[in-house]
């Protein structure tokens, strides 16, 4: 490889920038910026946080044209050390970086390089948020990230954003008024159960790039690890994690037995899998609720749409649906075997096609837990989770609750039931082939 330094005077130019806080609290601010770059080629960025902690980001621009500057690309901006991509308290920070080895084979005019550094408030941080949950990790020590193309070797690239990680999305849902449900134009939907209604969702919140998969299960719940119908050793670490109940992801610890003690809207059980993943994490994560799954699962795309905005077809196969997840016609079959690799059954996680907020295997591969308690009918809720906050073993309805709601489709579904809109409920204690999760987070999200 042919690396070459970046000339010393082609870094002098700086810039900063602080995103907007979406509360009346102090909002962080960046100054006193400077970047230089050693004979050894490595750049040292150094600036003052004043105000308020805050998230801090960085973005290299060069000088493309006259006036306008474009930035070096996400993927170049690697190998970097110091005080960005987290959390930071006020003062003075550096940070290095080494341009030789994440951005080789550049050379840049004088002057024409600028170091963009970005203070996030802290209820509304970045786009991308990774949370570690490796044997070694220690709580509150998530990474931020402004966009996908940042992340540390690319999603897909590292193993460990499907293994020893979980990759959390920004859904900026708060006070945005949809349309949940289907309408007629999906001719095989239920119209009592995919009645549509307006919902105006509460707040902004973090889901899950990718479900839950059998090793992030098992580095949390280590007494019963990796469980799942396939039990295909050469890739079950990155398929989805199934065969786990609403019961033991919630509200039990190690067990499938019910106990409405813990029951949203209060806290998961310590021992269940969410309890245990927020201790080791100090982060707020939970079961999405059926409107926060579906409003992510369209991700802008109303009825008659895939989430990435192509057309649901109405028919099984759907070639749309193909690019999309893992399904009956495109692999998943009616009844794969035990010992299926992830070319049949479920799918390394990741395999298709992300939807249009870059979230994926929405669509088939595993059934996904929800908050709420099943019913046919939830068209007058306006999006609310429909558990009884006074009674959390019943509905809104005051009617007893049987069944949770799982959504978005199986391996072995049929197109239809991969639908966004489309809902179902399963008993909280079942452990079925092909139920999974994902989860969501607000960390300090309004």
């Amino acid at each position: 490889m042919n690396i070459k330094s970046i000339p010393l005077a082609a870094l002098a130019a700086t810039i900063v920038a602080t995103a907007p806080s979406l509360s009346p609290a102090a909002v962080p601010d960046v100054t006193a910026v400077t970047m230089t770059q050693a004979a050894n080629r490595l750049v040292t960025i150094t600036y003052t946080l004043t105000d308020a902690p805050a998230v801090v980001t960085l973005d290299i621009e060069t000088n493309a044209t006259g006036d306008v500057w474009a930035s070096i690309g996400g993927e170049n901006i690697q190998n970097i050390e110091g005080d960005v991509w987290k959390q930071v308290a006020t003062g003075s920070h550096t940070i290095q970086w080494r341009p030789d080895l994440s951005w080789p084979d550049h050379k840049i005019a004088d002057g024409g390089a600028r170091a963009v550094l970005t203070a996030w408030a802290l209820d509304n941080t970045p786009d991308y948020m990774v949370v570690d949950i490796s044997a070694a990790a220690q709580p509150n020590t998530q990474t931020y990230y402004p966009a996908v193309e940042f992340l540390p070797g690319g999603l897909l690239g590292k193993d460990e954003y499907r293994t020893t990680a979980i990759v959390m999305r920004k859904i900026m849902a708060k006070d945005v008024t949809w349309t949940m449900g289907s309408t007629a134009f999906e001719t095989e939907r239920n119209a009592a159960r995919e009645a549509t209604q307006q919902v105006t969702l509460t707040n902004n919140y973090y889901i899950g790039v990718f479900p839950i998969t059998q090793e992030q299960w098992g580095l949390i719940q280590t007494s019963r690890v990796a469980p799942s119908y396939f039990a295909n050793l050469a890739d079950r670490s990155m398929r989805p994690v199934e065969q786990v109940s609403y019961n033991e992801i919630r509200n039990a610890a190690n067990s499938t037995t019910a106990n409405t003690a813990y029951d949203w809207p209060a806290a998961p059980n310590s021992g269940s899998f969410l309890g245990l993943l927020r201790t080791k994490t100090g982060i707020d994560f939970d079961l999405p609720s059926e409107a926060q799954w579906e409003f992510a699962a369209r991700a802008g795309n109303g009825s008659t749409k895939w989430g990435d905005g192509s057309g649901i077809l109405n028919q099984n196969p759907d070639a749309n649906l193909n690019l999309l997840g893992r399904y009956r016609a495109n692999g998943g079959g009616t009844n794969p075997a035990a010992s299926s690799d992830a070319t049949t059954g479920t799918a390394i996680v990741g395999t298709y096609k992300p939807n249009d907020w870059g979230i994926y295997d929405m669509y088939g591969n595993v059934w996904e837990w929800c908050l709420d308690w099943y019913q046919d009918n939830i068209s007058t809720l306006g999006g609310k989770v429909n558990i009884n906050p006074s009674n959390s073993a019943q509905t809104l309805y005051g009617s007893a609750g049987s069944n949770r709601t799982v959504r978005g489709g199986g391996c072995t579904s049929v197109a239809s039931e991969c639908r966004p809109a489309f809902r179902t409920g399963r008993g909280p204690s079942s452990s079925e082939q092909y139920r999974g999760f994902r989860v969501i987070c607000y960390a300090g999200l309004q």
